[in-house]
């Protein structure tokens, strides 16, 4: 990793990222590791308008629950959870979830997946063809 990728995931993890509840100080800096990966998927905004919320409840249960609540300019909050037993893995989890949710927001708003350009399929194959005009003017 290069100079300035360090710094960007110091920056990253030092104004998007924000431990809440569940955590003990200990853990925080696994947290903040572990999530400032999440860095790359999030270039296009910039890192102060991330807001990344993470939580734990029902810590040291079967049903220990992560939950990752984002908010990003332009976009609806997004909600990743995972549950796992070990707390390595339930952050694991809830980030690819999260992954998972901005590629298919990102999928969502590219041009190639623009109604009118999804038209033309196997039944309609010229759907999204200009009309052509025909001879005689009508």
């Amino acid at each position: 990793m290069s100079k300035s990728d360090d710094e960007q995931r110091i920056i990253f993890r030092e104004n998007a990222i924000r431990v809440g509840a569940g955590f003990v100080a200990k853990e925080r800096p696994l947290v903040m590791d572990s999530l400032s990966t999440l860095g790359p998927h999030l270039g296009r905004w910039d890192p102060r308008d991330v807001d990344i919320d993470v939580s734990l409840q029902d810590r040291g249960g079967n049903e220990q629950r992560i939950t990752l609540r984002t908010s990003l300019p332009g976009l609806a909050p997004l909600v990743a959870v995972a549950e796992n037993p070990d707390l390595n893995r339930a952050l694991g989890e809830a980030k690819r979830e999260l992954i998972r949710q901005l590629e298919h927001q990102k999928a969502a708003r590219e041009p190639m997946n623009n109604r009118r350009l999804r038209r033309a399929t196997i039944r309609h194959p010229g759907a999204s063809a200009q009309p052509e005009a025909t001879e005689g003017g009508t």
